[in-house]
């Protein structure tokens, strides 16, 4: 039995130590970057996997990506909304195309689980864009 019991804390720590580790981040655009009215978006994640959207998993390192236009990130286990500025990329893409107005705008990166629920601002990243 008290083999069994650090077993399971031996994952346990692992996971949290995997998760420690863990973080998103935009590969294109930099920050400050000067982009065109349309622009390539590519997102890195490190220590997670990439998951689709709506398929329940116990895997605690699944998720996928959204991006947030001029908003922050959305506090742990708080749903992120679904709309013009909360886009969802729940079929584990990782490359998307943004086309915004003019001038400068902010965009957050927030990774969440199957469900939509943010792994937080841990799991977030915001940068800059300027729109010529």
């Amino acid at each position: 039995m008290k083999l069994i019991v650090l077993s399971a804390i031996l994952v346990l720590m692992g996971s949290v130590a995997a998760a420690h580790n863990a973080k998103v981040f935009f590969i294109e655009p930099k920050n400050n970057a000067v982009v065109g009215p349309t622009f390539k978006v590519k997102m890195g994640l490190k220590g997670m996997i990439v998951c689709e959207a709506n398929i329940e998993t116990k895997d605690k390192k699944c998720g996928h990506h959204h991006i947030i236009i001029d908003g922050k990130f959305v506090p742990a286990g708080q749903p992120v909304a679904k709309d013009e500025t909360h886009i969802h990329y729940g079929k584990k893409q990782t490359e998307t195309e943004l086309t915004l107005s003019p001038g400068k705008h902010s965009l957050t990166l927030q990774f969440a689980d199957f469900a939509h629920l943010s792994y937080g601002e841990k799991f977030s990243e915001t940068i800059t864009v300027e729109v010529k």
